[in-house]
């Protein structure tokens, strides 16, 4: 008998327990939401693609009688993950009858310009629309870039991100059908890098370009550095810019072979030919000289004359012989001086 009455006040006890609670729940499902809570900046970078608003727009779409009971939240959840600017959603309820939505935004690592379209790509490599109500400041990308190479794309723009130097210089990138070319802030021209590969050695030797020649040149006279062949480094000359000799003349000496109208310059090579203005031509002698018959004739006539008078001393010193022979000595001697 004990251990019936036992069973009995278990049973009593489960039956009033679940009556409580569900008298408990359905009073819970019929009330009011007190307050929906969006958390949207989960991330280092804040961005604002998608707008509260909206979501709470959303909400009140699933939930129109406003009772807590009535909110679909399983079909809330999948419809804020179908927002082309989310990454991920999570949707859950209080105790208190709060809802909470917590939504992580994309991030985009470019912004890609293909086919006359323009839209953003992420880390991951998703491809999301342009938005109307925020626009996120990153690296402009042009040209039919395929979706394969998104990825390794992002990684070479997050490099360039995190480094001054090239930070400073890059300003967009340029897909020429297969070679990728960054567009440079200082001057008009462009470095062409090849395909996404060994990115490191070819922005490191651009950079030593910069600061060895570069620095001493005014960037308006090129029109493409080209880092994608290996150790050597090769521009192309801007044929409508006039060369500015003054700046040259400071510039170290780079050895410059030109192929194909343009100019090589071996990497390992620091110092090399110089193009120097061309030496003046030297003036000839015979064209500012007289000819050589009047050099003849003006020093002839001297001579005679030299001639003529030693022979009149000489005669004059054979007339004084016949006087004395002491003052014939002296006169001699004064003659000779």
């Amino acid at each position: 008998m004990k251990n019936k009455w036992r069973i009995l006040k278990i049973l009593v006890t489960v039956v009033l327990f679940g009556f409580l609670l569900s008298f408990s729940l359905k009073r819970f499902n019929n009330a009011k939401m007190e307050n929906v809570s969006i958390n949207m900046n989960q991330t280092k970078t804040p961005v604002y693609f998608v707008d509260e608003k909206d979501i709470k727009d959303l909400v009140k779409q699933f939930n129109p009688t406003k009772k807590i009971g009535d909110v679909k939240i399983p079909e809330l959840e999948k419809k804020i993950n179908e927002i082309p600017f989310v990454d991920s959603a999570n949707v859950y309820m209080n105790l208190n009858g709060n809802l909470n939505v917590d939504i992580k935004q994309r991030i985009p690592i470019f912004r890609l310009n293909k086919n006359g379209k323009d839209f953003y790509v992420d880390e991951k490599g998703v491809e999301f629309p342009i938005s109307r109500n925020f626009s996120y400041p990153c690296m402009l990308v042009m040209g039919d870039v395929d979706a394969s190479e998104y990825q390794e794309l992002g990684k070479l723009i997050e490099k360039i991100d995190k480094d001054d130097f090239s930070k400073k210089y890059f300003i967009g990138i340029k897909k020429e059908k297969d070679n990728y070319n960054l567009l440079t802030s200082d001057g008009n021209y462009k470095v062409e890098i090849g395909d996404l590969e060994n990115i490191d050695f070819k922005v490191k030797g651009f950079k030593t370009f910069v600061e060895k020649y570069l620095v001493y040149q005014n960037p308006e006279k090129y029109k493409k550095i080209s880092v994608k062949y290996n150790n050597q480094i090769v521009t192309t000359l801007n044929p409508y810019f006039k060369e500015n000799d003054s700046i040259l003349r400071n510039a170290p000496k780079i050895e410059l072979k030109p192929e194909d109208g343009s100019q090589k310059l071996e990497v390992k090579k620091t110092e090399t030919k110089k193009t120097e203005p061309k030496p003046e031509p030297k003036k000839e002698i015979k064209k500012t000289e007289p000819k050589k018959s009047e050099v003849k004739k003006e020093s002839s006539k001297p001579k005679k004359v030299e001639k003529k008078a030693e022979v009149k001393k000489t005669s004059t010193k054979k007339k004084e012989t016949t006087s004395k022979t002491s003052d014939k000595k002296k006169k001699a001697k004064v003659v000779v001086e």
